[in-house]
């Protein structure tokens, strides 16, 4: 199993202990808003929200820190979404990571909203303290890569968006990306304005808001 997910000292302890959180999901206005690590139940949390109201057709992307089934979130999740036409949105407040940046831009219409946090690295796979397989340290002619890279294509974004992600941080790190990124890669539909923000700064005020 592959997971995109920041695996920190703290974060592999609070995981390890207790388990992460599962995917919840409130009714906000006209949007769902959605918190939690990205699984092979988050698509069902989804569609028995949306049983409850066919005219909401956004989902808020508050809190979702990662996934621990990529081959989950990366087709039966990201086919619903497109299937049934939903947007998603990363608000000013928000933060996505990992597979919840992947999530991020699965909508039909996928916004970043100015002060979002998205946050990326490689990915992993293999089972909490065992041996793993990280995607930076494969050839890129690999087989393994070619799960994200059909995702990447279904959705329209580049592949230079992959292997960057790959490069730019291990699976134990993450870097926040920077508006000028988010924009290089087409992450958003509409264009995130320079802030003038530092690296440091950023990635303070992120690191400040990943929470499990």
């Amino acid at each position: 199993m592959s997971f995109k997910l920041p695996i920190t000292a703290a974060l592999l302890t609070l995981l390890t202990a207790c388990g992460y959180p599962q995917t919840k999901i409130v009714t906000r206005g006209d949007q769902f808003v959605l918190t939690g690590i990205i699984n092979e139940t988050t698509l069902e949390v989804i569609q028995e929200a949306r049983q409850g109201t066919s005219r909401i057709s956004t989902i808020s992307l508050q809190n979702v820190p990662g996934s621990a089934n990529d081959e989950a979130s990366l087709s039966k999740l990201s086919r619903y979404i497109r299937a049934e036409n939903l947007d998603t949105i990363v608000p000013s407040d928000g933060i996505v990571a990992s597979g919840g940046t992947d999530m991020a831009l699965m909508g039909r219409r996928h916004v970043i909203e100015p002060g979002a946090c998205v946050g990326v690295h490689s990915w992993a796979a293999g089972v909490f303290g065992l041996p793993v397989d990280i995607g930076a340290e494969l050839p890129r002619d690999a087989p393994e890569h070619q799960l994200y890279l059909k995702f990447y294509d279904n959705i329209g974004i580049s592949h230079d968006f992959y292997w960057f992600t790959l490069e730019v941080a291990g699976p134990d790190a993450v870097h926040w990306m920077s508006p000028e990124e988010i924009n290089r890669f087409g992450l958003s539909d509409v264009l995130v304005p320079t802030s003038g923000e530092t690296i440091a700064e950023r990635s303070a005020r992120c690191f400040g808001r990943l929470t499990l």
